[in-house]
């Protein structure tokens, strides 16, 4: 008993951390829309925008919050793998893989390519704005768009980076129908919807993430 109860409040916790997490995608998205705005308009919008995030304290928390979510969302997905396995066995060794699809049975593997990207971006951009020492705009704030033009002006990164947009959409495709469902909010009068919503919250994600990259690098002089 203490286990199934452990085992519900595990995945309730990871649900409502995804979908934070989810939530948290839409606004970073809209931030990040801005890098496809004119060049020197973008520019100046774009450090503006990261200068009031970084000097807001509301935000600070937010930030905070943002990356316990991280931690405690992965160290969930770990715990939850292991005793799921040793409870019901390798998917392959029964006929359920027959009735699910290929990225609800490898949430952990995208949830790996997903965290190994958040490191390599953490430590280019965020590690970077925070304790690097940046050129400053007209403006006088740290010049950021110009770190991400450049990233972006490089193929492999770009290459990375739709790989990783790629996994975490698919990850959402699964995740995020699955947390509503977790947490209850599944019936069939409405689950239709919920599942519907789920895929074109994915796809919209993966497609806004995506296309910043590749319009900065097509955009780079030749």
């Amino acid at each position: 008993m203490w286990f199934v109860k452990n085992m519900i409040t595990r995945k309730n916790l990871m649900a409502l951390t995804g979908l934070f997490l989810a939530f948290f995608l839409i606004i970073h998205l809209l931030g990040n829309l801005q890098l496809l705005l004119p060049d020197e308009v973008a520019r100046e919008q774009y450090n503006w925008y990261s200068h009031l995030l970084a000097g807001n304290i509301i935000i600070e928390i937010i930030a905070i919050v943002l990356y316990a979510c991280i931690l405690l969302h992965l160290a969930d997905a770990i715990y939850l793998t292991i005793r799921g396995r040793k409870v019901s066995g390798n998917y392959r060794l029964d006929k359920r893989a027959r009735a699910s699809t290929w990225y609800s049975r490898n949430m952990m593997f995208l949830g790996a390519v997903i965290f190994a990207f958040l490191v390599i971006h953490f430590k280019d951009f965020w590690y970077q704005y925070k304790f690097g020492t940046l050129p400053l705009d007209e403006k006088g704030h740290k010049d950021l768009y110009t770190l991400v033009v450049t990233a972006f002006g490089q193929l492999w990164y770009v290459i990375v980076y739709i790989i990783a947009i790629i996994a975490l959409g698919y990850h959402m495709l699964h995740g995020v129908f699955s947390a509503h469902r977790t947490l209850g909010l599944y019936h069939p009068v409405y689950n239709r919807i919920v599942r519907t919503a789920g895929v074109v919250f994915s796809v919209a994600m993966t497609f806004g993430y995506a296309v910043i990259p590749i319009v900065i690098y097509i955009k780079q002089p030749l």
